[in-house]
């Protein structure tokens, strides 16, 4: 019970007992994910527009490389920490880097807070997903809050849990040989929808979710880096579509215009 965990010495829940105890709260759990790509300036726009939907709740994770990009340097990346995000409806929660995992230090019979943000999700949306990410986790690294996420999602097909990346990068990291091959990892080992060798009555190939990836291909386009090619990040109003649609959640609360 939640009430056993471990608590900071201020007597407030750890991050991972507030979690734990927001497991079966009656709502919808989106779990929004930054890493580090200049994308990362949507993501206050993707929260933002899921600012009417009843019974939803959101937890944003920023690794640090992401948080560089709302240090408000022009208009198009304003300013955002923790506290702002939060202000944000629906937004209960916003983790930057690692230090929510380790605060209190862990002892025996605490929650976790990868683990937790786990069992708590219906959904774990990475937008952008950045090349530096994209390698560690078709490399089964977890040296972070988000990567240790990844790495312990829940990956059994009658749980049904997706992950959706949409990836963001330099064109011609976008071209690199390395990242075709672990696009296919995550499309064609673990994506949802692979063909399996069953046959239908009319010897079809069948398609069942297996999967739990979900790869939102990224847009050709001028780049902040002056570039112009593919690797710019889906637009950010189809992003959300697809979350709304993977959610079941009704139009009727978002703007026509996504």
């Amino acid at each position: 019970m939640a009430s056993s965990y471990a608590q900071p010495r201020t007597g407030q829940p750890s991050a991972a007992a507030e979690v734990a105890a927001a497991l079966h709260d009656g709502k919808t759990h989106l779990l929004l994910a930054a890493s580090g790509s200049v994308a990362t300036i949507k993501i206050p726009l993707i929260a933002a527009a899921f600012s009417k939907v009843p019974n939803l709740s959101i937890r944003v994770i920023l690794t640090p490389n992401a948080a560089q990009f709302l240090q408000g340097q022009a208009d198009e990346q304003p300013r955002y920490d923790s506290e702002s995000l939060k202000g944000l409806p629906n937004v209960d929660a916003v983790y930057v880097g690692d230090a929510d995992e380790w605060n209190p230090s862990w002892t025996r019979g605490a929650p976790i807070l990868h683990i937790e943000l786990r069992r708590w999700a219906d959904l774990l949306v990475v937008a952008p997903l950045s090349a530096n990410l994209l390698a560690k986790i078709t490399n089964g690294l977890c040296d972070s809050l988000l990567t240790s996420v990844i790495r312990a999602w829940e990956t059994d097909p009658a749980v049904g849990k997706r992950i959706l990346v949409a990836p963001s990068m330099n064109t011609a990291m976008w071209n690199h040989p390395l990242t075709a091959r672990q696009l296919s990892t995550l499309r064609d080992s673990w994506g949802v929808g692979r063909l399996t060798e069953t046959s239908t009555e009319e010897g079809e190939p069948q398609e069942e979710n297996r999967g739990w990836y979900e790869v939102l291909l990224p847009q050709s386009k001028s780049l902040a880096c002056g570039d112009v090619g593919q690797g710019g990040m889906m637009d950010w109003r189809d992003i959300v579509v697809t979350i709304r649609e993977r959610l079941s959640l009704s139009p009727e609360y978002f703007e026509t215009s996504t």
